[in-house]
């Protein structure tokens, strides 16, 4: 029985099934490490969402350099919309109804801007300004903070030349676009204006996403991969008990042949 796991073609099924199952082992951990750094930012998500809202200039200046903090922090803004410099961001679906996000200008007291989301439209609002005008004069945005958004590797390309519809709010390249200073944050707004436009949701601070789902799937084939294997093994020792049982594969003794046959 040694002898056939000890076999070169064995040696090696040990050595890749261990591989597999050193590779599986650490991909479920990868996963759980996933489901903790999901959790904790569950965690942060929360607190920034809870936390009473505050003027976005003061915010902006509170977190330096450090804009990432200010992602969904509640803020407020007041100042004036600008319709005439309103784009559409793509591919946006509510209940499962294809549309728009309408972001809209807010030019604050400085002379600066925020962009504002707006909500969601139709897919026929394909125009801008949108039939769904904002209000008119100094109005005050409650809501909460996104980041830019920046292209990442395969993602589309935005074309040269002003746009209306956009992929993502790259606050970047609307720049480009705008007669006035952006602000580097822009802010989805809670209150519904009218019917039209649909505040986006806040985000669920509760999904953890799949990741607990992976690391027993990887687990799972880890302990897949050990059993069998451990039947592989088990049945070619059987064959080799029987084989060598019956005689099989033994040296046949031709002296002994000869002395039979005289």
């Amino acid at each position: 029985m040694s002898r056939v796991l000890r076999s070169p073609r064995w040696l090696l099924g040990h050595v890749l099934v261990i591989a597999v199952c050193v590779l599986f082992v650490n991909l479920g951990f990868w996963q759980i490490r996933r489901l903790e750094e999901r959790r904790l930012e569950n965690i942060v998500m929360a607190s920034r969402l809870a936390a009473d809202p505050q003027p976005i200039e003061e915010l902006i200046v509170g977190a330096g350099s450090d804009l990432d903090s200010l992602e969904f922090r509640g803020a407020t803004a007041t100042g004036e919309f600008a319709p005439n410099e309103e784009v559409l961001v793509r591919s946006q679906v509510h209940e499962g109804n294809a549309g728009w996000h309408v972001i809209t200008p807010l030019v604050l007291a400085d002379g600066r801007t925020v962009l504002v989301n707006r909500g969601w439209v139709p897919l026929e609002m394909d125009a801008v300004p949108v039939p769904a005008n904002p209000p008119a004069g100094e109005v005050t945005i409650s809501g909460w903070l996104g980041l830019t958004r920046i292209r990442q590797s395969g993602g589309a390309t935005e074309p040269e030349g002003r746009l209306t519809q956009i992929a993502r709010v790259d606050i970047g390249r609307l720049q480009q676009q705008m007669p006035f200073e952006l602000l580097p944050v822009y802010i989805f707004a809670d209150e519904a204006e009218v019917l039209l436009p649909i505040p986006v949701a806040r985000p669920i601070t509760t999904d953890e996403g799949p990741h607990l789902l992976y690391a027993i799937e990887w687990f799972s084939f880890t302990l897949i991969s050990v059993i069998g294997y451990f039947f592989l093994l088990r049945r070619a020792v059987h064959r080799s008990v029987v084989t060598e049982g019956s005689g099989l594969g033994q040296p046949v003794d031709h002296s002994d042949i000869g002395k039979r046959s005289q």
